[in-house]
C-alpha cells in the first residue's frame, strides 16, 4: 500500500492528525533531546520518558557507561545527506520544520534546457510516475551520484561571510555557479556559459534536490523510530569519502600534517609530489600510500587498481588516530614492528610516549571492509579485491597501521570476517569495530528494477549513489545489527550508524566555517549526514539535536575507554600552535577537543536504563526480520504503512512536494524522461 493510498483511506487517525501540529523551529533554547511524535503503540511502549529521566552529572553518566558499554560498533555507510533520508521525519529538524522562507536553499535557481532560468525546491522521489494513463515505476532505491568533490560541495554550499547559504546545489550539477553580482556563470570560466544545459545535466540538478521517506528506506526509518536519531550530526570535512573516513578515526584529514610540514600544503602545486598526491590536508579521493606502487614495504596491504591509481597515491598520513591510541601501554612494542619508522612515526613520537604513559591496556579494534580480503562474491569473474572500495579504508592511509604487519594482520579485515567474528565470539571482552560495505553485496541481492543495466550498475551495499542500491544497503545494516543483537555482544553494545559524507546532496541546515584549506576555501565543518545510535542502554523514539560530527564519535570512544583526546596529544597540540602561528587559524587539528560546538553523543543514552530504573531495550527490539532470507523489496505493503509513520510532506493526505515533471533518478544509466511514454526504467 502506498503512503498516498494509506493517507486517503486509513490514516484519518492520530498518525495523520500529528501532521496538524505546529511546525518545530529549532532554536538555541530548544532541548538537546526531544521525543518523536507517536508512531505505533508498540514503539511507544519502549519510548524513553524524557521528563522522568533521572538526573546524572556528566562524570556519573560516563562512569555508568564504562560499566555497561564494552563494545562499540560503527556501521559506516556512504554518501547521503540528512535531508535525503530524514528531511520529512516527524519531529526532526527537516525540510518543513520552518517556513520555506526560513529554510536555506529551499527555493534555488536551475537553468532549463532552453536557457531560461527556473527554480527548484526539495521534492519526494516517487515510487511511480504516470505516462498518460500508464503507471511507470522509477525505482527510487537506485539514484545517480552527484558532485561531491571538495570544490563542488563548496560551490553548492555557497559560503557568504563564513556561513553556508545552501543555494547552488542545482546549478553546481549543471556546471554553473553565481558570481559576486549574483549572475549565473560557468564554474570553469567564470563568465556566462556558451551553451545550455543538456537534459541529463538539468535532471542531475533535480536529483541533487530529491529525498526519500519510509517507503523507500523503511529500515533506516525503523531504526530512527526505535532508537536515537541525531538531526544535527555533520560530516567533518567539506569533501568526499576519503576525507571523512579519515575524520572518523582521526578527527581531521591532515590539518596537523599541513601545519607541521607546510611544504606538503595542497597549494604547493609547483612540487610534482604534491601535484600528484594532492598534498595536505586530503581533500579528494586519492588512493592510500600504503600498498601503492610507491610503497616499498616488505608486506603491503591490498590495492584495488580499478578503484584508485597505484602510481599516484596520497601522501603517507602521519598524524594520530584512534588506532594509535588503541595500542595503549603496548604501543612502543607494537610500533617496533613498523618497517618504515622514519616515514611513518616521525610526527607521532611524542604521542607514542604520551599514550604509553597513560597506562591503558591495549584495546581490541577492527576495521571490517568488503573486499579487503576474500568474500563470498569472489569468483573467476569477480576476483579477490574487486569489491574493495580502496579509498574508503581510512586505516590504510596510515603507514604505521597498514604497513605494520603486526597491526594490519590483527585489525584489518574483510566484511565476511565481521560476521564470522561475531558468530565465533572472537571480538574480546571489549573493543571498537568499524564495518563497511563495498561495490558488491554478500547477500547476493539484485535491485528490484528488472533493467539489466540497472542491476549491473547498482549491486553495491555501502549506500553510495551511482553503484549501491539503497535497499541492498539497508539490508547490510540489518544483517549487521541482527548479528550483534543475536550475540552476547548486544548486552554491552553501542551501535552507531553513520555516514561519511552527503554525496553533494542538498541539506538545508546551515553551517559556519571554522577552518580554511590552503587555497583559502572553507574546509570544516560541512553538511549533515544521517546518524542513529542503537543500544540496550540507549534512548528510544528520541531525536538528539546536539551539534555533532565525526569527531563526536571519537569523543564518545575517548570517554568510554578513558583515552586522551587526539587533540590533546603533544604532537597534535604542536600542530594547533603551528597552525595558529603560520596560518592564523585556531582549529588546525583533530576536533575531539579544543574545538567548540562538537558534542560527545552521551545524550543518546538513557539515564534510566543506565541506572536501572528502566529496563534495557531487548535485542528483539533492534532486529529486523531475523532468521529470514534477505529479499527485496522491503516491507511490500509499504514502509510508512508498516511503521505507522506519516512523513511531514503529506498534509491532509496530499503530497506537498511532488517531483518535477521531467525528473529521472538515473539520467545516465536510464536516460530520458520517465513520463514520456517511451522511457525504460
Amino acid at each position: 500500500m502506498t503512503l498516498r493510498q494509506w493517507c486517503r483511506t486509513g490514516c484519518a487517525t492520530a498518525a495523520c492528525l500529528a501532521l496538524l501540529q505546529p511546525t518545530m523551529v529549532m532554536a538555541q533554547t530548544a532541548p538537546a533531546v526531544t521525543t518523536a511524535p507517536k508512531s505505533s503503540d508498540f514503539v511507544l511502549g519502549y519510548a524513553s520518558n524524557l521528563e522522568k529521566e533521572p538526573k546524572l552529572s556528566t562524570a556519573e553518566k560516563i562512569a555508568l557507561l564504562r560499566q555497561k558499554v564494552k563494545h562499540v560498533f560503527v556501521l559506516f555507510q556512504e554518501n547521503r545527506s540528512f535531508d535525503f533520508y530524514f528531511g520529512t521525519y516527524p519531529g526532526a529538524n527537516g525540510l518543513f520544520s520552518q517556513p520555506a522562507s526560513q529554510t536555506a536553499g529551499f527555493t534555488q535557481k536551475i537553468v532549463n534546457t532552453d536557457g531560461s532560468v527556473g527554480t527548484i525546491s526539495p521534492f519526494l522521489i516517487p515510487q511511480t510516475v504516470k505516462a498518460g494513463s500508464t503507471v511507470v515505476p522509477i525505482y527510487p532505491a537506485d539514484t545517480a551520484s552527484t558532485d561531491h568533490s571538495h570544490a563542488g560541495v563548496d560551490n553548492s554550499l555557497h559560503f557568504v561571510n563564513g556561513v553556508a547559504q545552501n543555494d547552488r546545489f542545482a546549478l553546481d550539477e549543471e556546471g554553473l555557479t553565481t558570481n559576486a553580482a549574483g549572475a549565473i556563470v560557468s564554474k570553469t570560466t567564470g563568465v556566462a556559459a556558451t551553451s545550455n544545459p543538456t537534459l541529463a545535466q538539468k535532471q542531475m540538478g533535480e536529483v541533487v534536490m530529491g529525498h526519500v521517506d519510509c517507503d523507500t528506506a523503511p529500515y533506516m526509518w525503523q531504526y530512527a523510530d526505535r532508537f536515537a536519531l541525531f538531526d544535527n550530526f555533520h560530516m567533518t570535512v567539506d569533501g568526499p569519502s576519503t576525507t571523512n573516513a579519515l575524520a572518523l578515526i582521526a578527527g581531521q584529514s591532515g590539518l596537523t600534517q599541513w601545519a607541521l610540514h607546510p611544504e606538503q600544503s595542497s597549494a604547493n602545486t609547483a612540487s610534482t609530489e604534491i601535484a600528484s598526491s594532492g598534498g595536505e590536508p586530503v581533500t579528494g579521493d586519492p588512493g592510500p600510500f600504503p600498498g601503492s606502487n610507491l610503497d616499498y614495504s616488505p608486506v603491503k596491504p591490498p590495492y584495488n587498481p580499478a578503484d584508485e591509481n597505484p602510481n599516484t597515491p596520497a601522501l603517507n598520513q602521519t598524524y594520530a588516530t584512534l588506532p594509535l591510541s588503541f595500542m595503549g601501554k603496548a604501543i612502543q612494542t607494537t610500533v617496533a614492528s613498523d618497517p618504515n619508522p622514519t616515514l611513518d612515526l616521525l610526527d607521532v613520537q611524542h604521542d607514542i610516549q604520551e599514550i604509553a604513559g597513560d597506562g591503558n591496556a591495549p584495546l581490541n579494534w577492527g576495521w571490517f571492509q568488503e573486499g579487503y580480503d576474500a568474500e563470498p562474491t569472489d569468483s573467476t569473474a569477480l576476483p579477490l579485491h574487486s569489491s574493495y572500495v580502496l579509498h574508503h579504508d581510512a586505516p590504510q592511509y596510515f603507514g604505521y597501521i597498514a604497513d605494520n604487519p603486526v597491526v594490519a594482520s590483527a585489525h584489518l579485515h574483510g566484511l565476511a570476517d565481521f560476521f564470522t567474528a561475531v558468530q565465533n565470539k572472537t571480538l574480546g571482552d571489549s573493543g571498537v569495530f568499524y564495518v563497511r560495505g563495498g561495490y558488491d553485496n554478500n547477500d547476493k541481492l539484485v535491485p528490484v528494477d528488472p533493467n539489466p543495466a540497472v542491476r549491473a550498475a547498482f549491486p553495491g551495499s555501502d549506500d553510495h549513489p551511482g553503484y549501491s542500491d539503497l535497499q541492498i544497503s539497508e539490508q547490510l545494516l540489518a544483517d549487521e545489527v541482527n548479528a550483534i543483537a543475536s550475540s552476547p555482544y548486544w548486552q554491552d553494545s553501542a551501535i552507531i550508524i553513520t555516514y561519511d559524507e552527503t554525496d553533494g546532496l542538498y541539506d538545508h541546515a546551515q553551517v559556519t566555517n571554522r577552518v580554511n584549506d590552503p587555497e583559502g576555501n572553507p574546509l570544516e565543518p560541512s553538511s549533515r549526514v544521517p546518524t542513529i545510535v542503537i543500544s540496550p542502554y540507549g534512548k528510544s523514539h528520541a531525536i538528539v539535536h546536539e551539534q555533532s560530527e565525526h569527531s563526536s564519535v571519537i569523543k564518545l570512544i575517548n570517554k568510554l575507554f578513558n583515552l586522551t583526546p587526539l587533540a590533546d596529544l603533544p604532537d597534535e597540540t604542536r600542530g594547533f600552535a603551528q597552525g595558529k602561528a603560520l596560518f592564523g587559524q585556531d582549529y588546525m587539528g583533530p576536533a575531539d577537543d579544543k574545538v567548540p560546538g562538537v558534542g560527545d553523543m552521551l545524550a543518546a543514552f538513557d539515564n534510566g536504563r543506565l541506572t536501572g530504573s528502566a529496563q534495557p531495550l531487548p535485542a528483539s527490539f533492534a532486529e529486523i526480520l531475523p532468521g529470514t532470507t534477505p529479499s527485496l523489496p522491503q516491507y511490500p505493503l509499504g514502509g510508512c504503512y508498516t511503521l505507522n509513520i506519516v512523513p511531514t510532506d503529506y498534509v491532509g493526505g496530499t503530497l506537498i512536494d511532488p517531483a518535477p515533471a521531467d525528473f529521472n533518478p538515473r539520467p545516465s544509466t536510464t536516460p530520458g524522461i520517465p513520463t514520456s511514454g517511451t522511457w525504460t526504467p
